[in-house]
């Protein structure tokens, strides 16, 4: 009798400027397969394409079109990639970067897609680095604390501009016709599964760690009437909705998307995640102490933890956020390698493009080496990573980037290092205050595109003083939704019994001594500049970034 075939799952990635899609065989976690594609509109962040109309500072949208695009074009690039009967795939997951909001219609039009607000800003999906409602953020803390609402310890005392209802409450005061025209305000975790399913379930993990969900309850009605009175209903007229626990079959996959992807209809649709948080069981980190670094344009850090802690700065505690059982904890940083994009394309100078062009490297491969080149502190630098502002463990999106120590004898290569060392330096400040405040971090665990450069990967483990782990998977995200996939479908109980598809290699990197010293002096310097700018000691990053916004409305008037 022959074999039977193996089963297979799908798990899809919404990143920031792309899609990637995986197929995993469910037996044993080995990825058949990727197709990845890159967004049309990518991130809207200068004019908005329809009317060509400049958007204000910090805004950042996108369209929701790219993510269908997906669908059609990952999905499919990456069943012949893999060289699969696609009659084998027995379900499909997905995350998303998170706070990435869609308001919509209440049959998941996006509000963009209807020609009567196609040119509105607000009509758009707003990207989780939408900056732009730090105002509202101020307010929903400051009468929070004065309330002493019982959730915002949850979140370390302060959200984040990024989150659902400092971004609700922009566009209700900014937009309010948009926002009467909204009827659903949808995480695109969530809008995704919709569309794969005809199904509006919220995950858990959005809902907790993003809309302020605690104990099954959101911010009462009467405390956002405080904030506005239009404000006052907008749980229940555009937010709730029933959630589904991480790893539950959301529903079945409709014979539309069946069409788009080519995947069998019916098969197990897997309830959304969020980008982080689903690459923790994909990394092995289903147990208390373990850290996931998912690093790539920004830095997620996700953490399991079998008590309650309140730690301040923090991203949110959610019971399940992670798996079932223990406590999900968050922290972030909202730029590492988008800081070194940035960077490269904005202030290098051309002749190291050439350079680079010459031995046929790119930019970032001929920094880093001649970087490497250097002594811990040899470029008499210090730098803060704070151009897309601070989200651990300041929560101020206010703050802004910048580097001490320049001279006339300054070179890229030394700026350079400054700022992945600043990135690890930030990621340092977020171990220690986990520990500090009784969230012991055993093990760091990372992910993402970023543990391919190793010079960096020996810095940061030299910077926490602390071994590196690396996942295999060069697709951690895609291949944690496809592990949820796999639960979803009734492959594995459960999540904790699904990390058994993912891989990891223990401690790839280990701290040098004489690196690490040397590297604990320059911490003290990062903390001293970290405090006195981001708590009160110097407020110049509020008032530069209020100059330039007037600056810029004046001109546009």
């Amino acid at each position: 009798m022959a074999d039977e075939p193996d089963s297979l799952v799908v798990g899809v990635d919404y990143g920031t400027l792309s899609g990637r899609a995986v197929v995993v065989r469910v037996r044993d976690g080995v990825e058949l397969g990727t197709g990845v594609h890159d967004y049309r509109h990518g991130v809207i962040d200068r004019s908005l394409p329809a009317t060509g109309q400049v958007l204000p500072p910090d805004w950042a949208l996108q369209v929701p079109q790219d993510y269908l695009d997906v669908l059609r074009i990952a999905v499919p690039a990456a069943i012949a990639d893999a060289g699969v009967d696609p009659a084998h795939v027995i379900g499909i997951g997905t995350d998303f970067t998170a706070c990435t909001m869609v308001p919509t219609t209440g049959d998941g039009t996006p509000l963009c897609d209807l020609p009567e607000l196609a040119g509105e800003p607000h009509a758009y999906v707003k990207l989780w680095r939408h900056h732009a409602a730090q105002p509202q953020a101020d307010r929903i803390n400051a009468l929070a604390r004065a309330r002493g609402e019982k959730w915002l310890p949850r979140y370390g005392g302060l959200i984040s501009s990024e989150w659902e209802f400092a971004k609700a409450l922009q566009l209700l005061e900014e937009a309010p016709q948009v926002y009467s025209a909204m009827e659903r305000w949808v995480e695109a975790a969530d809008w995704i599964v919709w569309r794969l399913t005809g199904v509006y379930v919220r995950n858990a993990c959005s809902a907790g760690y993003k809309g302020m969900r605690q104990d099954g309850e959101y911010p009462a009605a009467d405390f956002l009437a405080e904030l506005n009175p239009g404000f006052a209903d907008f749980v229940t007229e555009k937010l709730d909705q029933p959630i589904g626990r991480l790893g539950d079959r959301a529903g079945g996959l409709s014979a539309e998307a069946a069409a788009w992807t080519g995947l069998p209809q019916g098969i197990a649709v897997a309830v959304g995640n969020v980008d982080a948080h689903v690459t923790a069981p994909a990394a092995g980190a289903v147990e208390p102490g373990q850290l996931v670094a998912i690093m790539g344009t920004s830095t997620c850090h996700v953490l399991n933890g079998d008590t309650l802690r309140e730690v301040p700065g923090m991203c949110g505690a959610v019971d399940g956020g992670i798996v079932d059982g223990l406590w999900g904890y968050e922290a972030g940083q909202s730029g590492v390698g988008d800081i070194f994009a940035w960077y490269i394309e904005h202030q290098v100078p051309e002749s190291y493009h050439v350079q680079a062009r010459e031995r046929g490297l790119s930019v970032h491969e001929l920094l880093t080496e001649l970087a490497a080149d250097q002594q811990v502190g040899e470029h008499g630098l210090i730098a803060l990573d704070w151009h897309s502002g601070n989200r651990s463990v300041l929560v101020d999106h206010e703050l802004s980037g910048l580097v001490l120590g320049q001279t006339l004898s300054t070179r890229p290569e030394d700026v350079y290092r400054a700022l992945l060392e600043a990135t690890a330096f930030g990621t340092r400040t977020i171990v220690e205050t986990f520990t500090a405040a009784g969230v012991p971090v055993d093990e760091v665990i990372v992910a993402g595109g970023l543990v391919r450069n190793p010079f960096l990967m020996q810095l940061y483990s030299d910077v926490l003083g602390m071994p590196l782990s690396i996942t295999r998977s060069t697709q951690g995200p895609a291949l944690g939704s496809a592990l949820h996939a796999a639960v979803a479908a009734g492959a594995h109980p459960d999540v904790r019994a699904a990390a058994a598809m993912g891989s990891v290699d223990r401690a790839v990197y280990r701290p040098r001594s004489a690196e690490s010293a040397a590297y604990d002096r320059l911490f003290a310097e990062y903390t001293a500049l970290h405090d006195y700018f981001g708590r009160g000691g110097n407020d110049v990053m509020r008032r530069l970034r209020a100059m330039r916004r007037s600056a810029i409305e004046s001109k546009e008037k």
